[in-house]
């Protein structure tokens, strides 16, 4: 089958109407949508299957003269891909017109905007979200993209607020401890995620935030969260190319903390994946780090691995991948260091060191290596 060119969408996501049928002429009404850090009346009216208001056509013409990039990093699509971008798009434009439609009434004041925005899409995602393709967050990050480059931060807030709503209904949907990963993912402060960690430890309940917010939280094992994470991370880890390097560092400190709040330390047995052989990459770059000195100079080395370069540089060469996994002393070239199975390496040397009673300083180096790695990772992750 010929590659199909890679689909070129408009500000308010124009599909091919052979397919979709879409009523170019059929005007929505106006929605509310937010300036920086709040809501501004949109007077002008938006065609769900094209069309823009003058100023809209103003701007495009004059961006006409700048060089135009890409909105997505791949070069071609496939027609799977392409079809399910299509039908999530589709689903999308659904969605505005709904909500277009229960926020008729132009009187609102400015401060009762963002709150009706909120509820119209509370209550639109909230009966389709069983519904929905599997292309609707592709074609919700495609669009969301295509406004970020036009620098049109009121179509980009309204998009944001559909997908952050889709994602709140579908965590709820999502076991207790899916939640908590979920919630941990978006708290910056060390000290704010151990204190959800032990509020959840403790079967959860209703708990008043820094701001005064009510949040409530699910109860959940910790061995739950820890396992929860190193699944997604390990996914993640095992691909030629780490999707979001932010992602996989907070999903290392949210495995990392909760099998120390566990309490049974390096040596729980909670805490083994049961490593028979270390892998190749991991330990020589270990064996690197500790024939150093402690100090500016190794971090600095940790830093730049964690960061995905040197010793960590993503493998494009997917057939090189795979035979690096084959065999780690065939002489073909090792896998990228990642960050989650370097802190699994370095907790399984250190509980062999402790298990046989040897102290000194290569357990003290490997305690070092790992508190620093992980005050890296916090300074990636936020």
């Amino acid at each position: 089958m010929a590659s199909m060119a890679k689909p070129i969408l408009s500000s308010n996501f124009i599909l091919p109407t052979t397919s979709l049928h879409f009523k170019t002429a059929q005007k929505a009404p106006s929605l509310p949508l937010r300036r920086k850090s709040n809501f501004s009346v949109l007077r002008a009216s938006y065609e769900v299957g094209g069309g823009y208001t003058q100023e809209e056509l103003d701007a495009r013409e004059k961006g006409r003269s700048k060089p135009q990039t890409p909105a997505d990093d791949s070069s071609t699509w496939s027609p799977a891909q392409y079809e399910a971008l299509l039908k999530g798009g589709e689903q999308v434009t659904s969605v505005l017109e709904e909500m277009a439609n229960l926020l008729e009434d132009d009187q609102m004041d400015e401060e009762s905007e963002e709150l009706a925005v909120l509820i119209a899409a509370q209550g639109v995602i909230g009966k389709r979200v069983d519904q929905m393709e599997s292309g609707f967050m592709m074609a919700l990050d495609y669009m969301i993209n295509l406004a970020e480059k036009d620098d049109d931060e009121k179509r980009k807030s309204l998009l944001e607020v559909i997908k952050e709503t889709v994602l709140s209904h579908l965590t709820k949907k999502c076991p207790p401890h899916v939640q908590v990963v979920g919630l941990l993912c978006r708290t910056p402060r060390k000290e704010s995620r151990h204190e959800l960690l032990r509020r959840v430890a403790a079967g959860g309940g209703a708990f008043e935030s820094e701001n005064g917010a009510k949040v409530h939280l699910p109860g959940a094992n910790l061995n739950d969260i820890a396992n929860q994470a190193d699944d997604l991370l390990e996914t993640m880890e095992s691909r030629p190319i780490v999707p979001d390097r932010k992602l996989l560092a907070r999903l290392v400190l949210i495995r990392e903390e909760s099998r120390c709040m566990m309490g049974g330390g390096l040596l729980d047995e909670r805490n083994n994946r049961g490593l028979t052989t270390l892998p190749r990459s991991e330990v020589n770059f270990l064996t690197k780090l500790v024939a150093q000195k402690p100090g500016k100079t190794v971090r600095e080395m940790i830093k730049n691995v964690m960061l995905g370069k040197d010793e960590g540089a993503d493998n494009n060469d997917e057939e090189e991948t795979r035979r690096g996994k084959k065999g780690a002393f065939s002489g073909s070239k090792p896998n990228p260091v990642r960050p989650g199975m370097f802190l699994e390496t370095v907790s399984k040397v250190l509980g062999g060191i402790y298990e046989g009673n040897i102290s000194g300083i290569t357990a003290q180096h490997l305690e070092w290596v790992h508190q620093n790695t992980l005050q890296v990772l916090q300074e990636i992750a936020f």
